[in-house]
């Protein structure tokens, strides 16, 4: 390794295509978790509609969702500095069990 690339991360050259970019909404998360990984469902829900979809998955490693929850403490803070307090709405907890067969996290 050269002197001048000591200390320094190499570049990661990330694609995001295009049927990916757009995103998916979600307002709902449910996060379950093993003692090997963090599951995290994103979720739709419609009002009025008894049925629910999950969107999209995600399954982390611990250490890797523990690095996820720091940047999002990061980033929340950052925002709420430019933008001001993100203000949590009193709506109630979803009634309904939410539980896809594995050890229940929060939402």
């Amino acid at each position: 390794m050269s002197q001048e690339n000591q200390g320094k991360k190499p570049k990661l050259n990330i694609e995001l295509p295009e049927d990916v970019a757009p995103g998916v909404y979600s307002n709902l998360a449910v996060v379950t978790h093993s003692q090997t990984e963090f599951i995290l469902d994103f979720i739709q829900v419609m009002p009025g509609t008894p049925k629910a979809k999950v969107r999209s998955r995600v399954v982390l490693s611990p250490q890797h969702a523990k690095r996820v929850m720091k940047m999002l403490v990061d980033n929340i803070s950052k925002f709420e500095g430019q933008h001001g307090r993100i203000e949590m709405t009193s709506q109630p907890e979803p009634s309904f069990p939410v539980n896809f067969g594995g050890p229940t996290g929060e939402a």
